[in-house]
């Protein structure tokens, strides 16, 4: 194989040059408003908007007021019952394997074991 030389080059700058050079400035920063009484959520992109202002402030878990309850919410939407039927069903095709495997293992030690047993014999 032919060794193939690259060659690597690098850009730096040093301190007194490099804020001279780069911009280091912020020049948009938003702070998104969440909604109140007097800017409410009007439409569904108001809504995307808010919870991603929101998101990290929303509880993972709970009965109302949290992903969980979103998740929850939505699944029972857009048929989260087919979801889960459709996952149940993977489970136990999983569950099945994971026994068929097992018992895969059992024979080939039992061969394995047999083979060296008659081995050892002759």
């Amino acid at each position: 194989m032919a060794q193939e030389k690259i060659t690597l080059s690098k850009v730096g700058y040093n301190p007194n040059q490099f804020s001279k050079v780069i911009n280091t400035t912020f020049f948009q920063t938003v702070v998104p408003t969440p909604p109140t009484a007097s800017n409410p959520i009007a439409t569904v992109n108001d809504f995307f908007n808010a919870y991603d202002t929101l998101f990290f402030s929303i509880p993972i878990t709970g009965e109302t007021d949290s992903h969980e309850y979103l998740v929850k919410r939505s699944s029972e939407y857009v048929g989260g019952e087919q979801i889960n039927e459709t996952i149940q069903v993977l489970i136990n095709e999983i569950n099945n394997l994971r026994v068929e495997n097992n018992e895969l293992l059992k024979k080939q030690v039992n061969a394995s074991i047999s083979a060296s047993i008659s081995g050892s014999n002759t």
